[in-house]
């Protein structure tokens, strides 16, 4: 699946969701928004700030859940903030024409269904990275250890 279509599936979930804020807001605007807030200078899905946050933050078991082929972990407002920049929320908020609060909840209820789209499965993102560095061969092994 490639980078726009997950950005695409999450910016449908957010329009979709419960909060009134975000029904009717473009769903163009909603994925590019997501590509800044998400991405690297390149535009790639930047996993590896992801991850790196979680880690740091001391929620590597959410991470993992999004990694694994289980089921997803929730992820909180409060928690959002703490891996996210605030001045990236507020530019994304902004962008959109949300409340930060409307946005950290908005963030919340997709970013695991972004990881895990983006990383779960044959010919994902993430595979196609490892196998530029030599394959998939314990990757998930050796993450599962190093934030467990």
């Amino acid at each position: 699946m490639q980078l726009s279509e997950i950005f695409e599936m999450g910016a449908s979930l957010i329009e979709g969701n419960s909060d009134s804020a975000t029904t009717g807001l473009n769903i163009d605007d909603i994925s590019s928004a997501l590509g800044n807030l998400l991405g690297d200078s390149s535009g790639n899905l930047d996993i590896g700030s992801l991850v790196s946050n979680f880690s740091t933050n001391g929620l590597s078991d959410i991470v993992t859940s999004w990694l694994d082929s289980g089921e997803n972990q929730v992820i909180s407002m409060d928690q959002i903030s703490d891996l996210i920049p605030s001045e990236k929320i507020a530019e994304f908020a902004s962008g959109l024409g949300l409340s930060e609060e409307s946005a950290k909840s908005a963030i919340a209820d997709v970013l695991p269904q972004i990881v895990d789209r983006a990383t779960t499965g044959e010919d994902t993102i993430l595979s196609s990275m490892l196998d530029q560095v030599g394959g998939t061969k314990d990757t998930f092994e050796m993450l599962g250890k190093m934030f467990r």
